[in-house]
Formats: C-alpha cells, structure tokens, sequence
C-alpha cells in the first residue's frame, strides 16, 4: 500500500523512501552564531533550534526530512571549518579537522558500536572520520555525546551512517534529554568548575 506521500516502497529505490522520513539530531556547540543558523534553515529547509542558556555550549535540534538535515549538517561542517580557517594566518596548510559532538541517546550507542565494536569500526575505515561514543552519560540525562571528526566530506557521511543505524534502532524506554547548564550535578563534578559555565576560562 503506497504510503500518503507517495513512496510506495515498491519499486521505489532505499534512498527514495529514507528521504520521507522525519529525523531529529541533536547536537552540541560553541556560541550563538544566530545569523548563520538562520542561513542555513533557509537554505537546507531543515527546522533548527539551538536551546536558551548562559553556558557557551549549546544544544543545536535540527529536524526535518533527512535530505534537509544532511544538507543542515553539511553547511554546518563546512561553515565550522572556514571558521577555523580564518583563525589562522591564511595558508592552506593541510585542512584543519573539524567536530561535531552529536547527542544520542545512551540505548542507541550500542547498535551504533555494534558487537566488540565492529559498526563503529565500519563506519570509522568507510567514511575516514574519527568516531568516539564517551562511555559517560552525559549530566542528568539518558543521552551520551559521539565525537565525530574529520574534514566535512568524511564528517557528512559519517553523519549518515551514524543516523541510518539510529533510524534501524528506535531507542529504547524514555529519554532524559540533556540541558547544558542547568544541572546542578555539574557543581559536584568538579571544585574548579563551579556553576559550570558562568566562570570566565
């Protein structure tokens, strides 16, 4: 039975059908950079929120078919790599690598490092990117961050990979979404890092 938006499944190539599905990422970053969000919602048609607060780091929700969140990914990658190329004295030494830390729910780790860790491995000599899942929960939730980096070629299909085996593997039981800043928790990690954030560096 063909589906209301029309990819029927039959017939229809994998990529066809992937791109009707509605994919949420959530992740973490430096500053509020409010013009270039708003370029870049315009121009991958993704809808992208980044969450209130004092800290510096931010959690960035992009939503949207996953056409527009790749292509909001994409942007974002390159858009982090020119700013990193303009910290520096101008020459094209080498491509600095750029980060994303993505924002995944701890019951969806596993599917992604997969058993003795052969997915992660996979995804890591497929795309070239350096992938870290952190073995910590991140403060006051259910969600761990994954590091991915690389230049913005590697980091996109990294990105893909890594969000075809979450739409594989649902997580499982409720999330606990992370907040920056507003656990009190962080107060108790360490003595040097009182408030978190608000301390200048």
């Amino acid at each position: 039975m063909a589906s209301p938006d029309g990819a029927s499944g039959v017939g229809g190539s994998p990529e066809e059908t992937e791109l009707s599905i509605t994919l949420t990422l959530r992740m973490l970053m430096h500053g509020k950079k409010g013009e270039t969000v708003k370029r870049i919602r315009e121009q991958s048609s993704a809808r992208i929120t980044i969450s209130e607060g004092s800290c510096p780091e931010r959690i960035t929700t992009i939503t949207g078919s996953t056409d527009a969140v790749f292509r909001a990914v994409s942007m974002i990658a390159f858009k982090l790599e020119e700013d990193l190329g303009s910290g520096s004295d101008g020459t094209a030494a080498g491509r600095a690598p750029v980060t994303l830390r993505l924002v995944i729910p701890a019951s969806q780790c596993g599917s992604l490092i997969g058993k003795a860790g052969a997915k992660i491995r996979e995804i890591r000599e497929s795309t070239g990117a350096q992938v870290q899942v952190a073995g910590d929960l991140l403060p006051n939730s259910t969600e761990r961050a994954v590091t991915v980096s690389g230049v913005p070629d590697t980091i996109i299909q990294c990105v893909r990979q890594i969000c075809a085996v979450i739409l594989e593997s649902p997580p499982k039981g409720a999330t606990i979404p992370y907040h920056p800043g507003l656990s009190l928790g962080t107060i108790l990690l360490s003595a040097n890092q009182v408030w978190g954030c608000n301390l200048p560096q």
